[in-house]
């Protein structure tokens, strides 16, 4: 019947119900995200069984907990461990002013699909990846959701509908144009802005530009955003053609409340990879199907790509996408942001 939620629209249903605070099911298990956990909650999940709490083996690796099953590790959480104990254990805020939180004992053994699950969501809810789960048969109302088929749906490539899309004049460009894609899972919207009449059977100008709000809307110096925005819109303006496509991926992917999480650590003298890891999450977590799959929807085959990221033209060129150029685009160099270049370069293989 096409009133029962398909998959995509289950799961995004978990998404909302994590950030929330209540718990979703997924074979045979409770899982509640830490970041939202009540103490009430943590009671009623306690007096259905044993609670074990999933973290990432990045946060893991920071904690010094083993990680027996790979990518995650499963803490036994303490009889006495409180609500507050929980959120020491997902969030580094207060590693540094206190780094024993253990020791801390890990289960090794049995399926973990669950578990691998959970934090999936907890994720692409933009939370902090810590979830706490208990075997327990799901009380009516809770969101039920496959583990396998979960994970599964959340690695494939988002399906983009067309929403919306007017005349926009900007200051780069007075012929400008704004399109709105949605994605079929409910996800965040993204945007592409074509300037001047883009060619469909040649190569185009084309950035793929990844949402920064400190960057973009106040002029952050930590990053090169802003510049970059705007300086991409300016070639296109220039040259009299061009796409710029605005993916919803805050923070390289982890969501702007995360990101600031990030800045905090950096404040204590961590770099932007060593930040996301002690999070619990990998260098960078953004999803440049997106770009591809947006560029293919508008009938563009091949871009001149104005990038230093060769991770997003060997993307858009396994995708569908020729990436005829690559157009470096080094500007918004300033004293702020020398160390943050410099581990792009270095660590995440840009080209500046």
């Amino acid at each position: 019947m096409s009133l029962i939620p398909t998959l995509p629209e289950t799961i995004s249903r978990a998404r909302t119900d994590l950030r929330v605070g209540l718990p979703v099911a997924l074979d045979g298990h409770l899982a509640a995200a830490v970041e939202t956990l009540t103490p009430a909650r943590l009671a009623d999940l306690r007096g259905l069984g044993r609670v074990v709490l999933g973290i990432t083996d990045r946060r893991a690796e920071t904690l010094k907990a083993r990680a027996y099953d790979g990518d995650l590790a499963r803490v036994r959480v303490p009889a006495d461990a409180d609500v507050a104990w929980l959120r020491a254990v997902a969030d580094p805020a207060d590693d540094l002013r206190v780094p024993m939180k253990g020791p801390l004992f890990t289960d090794r053994d049995g399926d973990t699909a669950a578990h691998r699950a959970a934090i999936a969501l907890a994720k692409s809810a933009q939370l902090l990846p810590a979830v706490v789960l208990v075997q327990a048969e799901p009380p009516p109302g809770l969101t039920v959701l496959p583990a396998g088929a979960t994970l599964a749906q959340l690695a494939a490539e988002a399906a983009l509908l067309p929403v919306a899309a007017a005349r926009l004049p900007l200051a780069a460009a007075e012929r400008s144009r704004l399109q709105i894609l949605r994605p079929e899972d409910g996800g965040a919207e993204h945007y592409a802005v074509e300037i001047g009449d883009p060619p469909r059977d040649a190569p185009v100008l084309a950035r793929l530009h990844s949402a920064c709000f400190t960057g973009d809307v106040l002029g952050s110096l930590k990053c090169d955003c802003g510049p970059q925005l705007h300086a991409a819109l300016t070639a296109m303006g220039q040259a009299g053609a061009g796409v710029l496509l605005y993916l919803n991926q805050e923070g390289r992917g982890i969501g702007l409340a995360n990101k600031m999480r990030a800045y905090d650590l950096q404040s204590q003298g961590f770099d932007t990879v060593e930040a996301n890891h002690r999070l619990g999450f990998e260098d960078d977590e953004r999803d440049f199907r997106l770009g591809a799959a947006m560029l293919r929807r508008m009938g563009f085959r091949a871009v001149r790509l104005m990038t230093n990221n060769p991770r997003k033209v060997a993307m858009m060129q396994a995708h569908g996408i020729e990436v005829v150029d690559r157009v470096p685009l080094v500007v918004g160099v300033n004293p702020w942001n020398e160390g943050y270049l410099a581990v792009k370069r270095d660590k995440s293989g840009h080209l500046l």
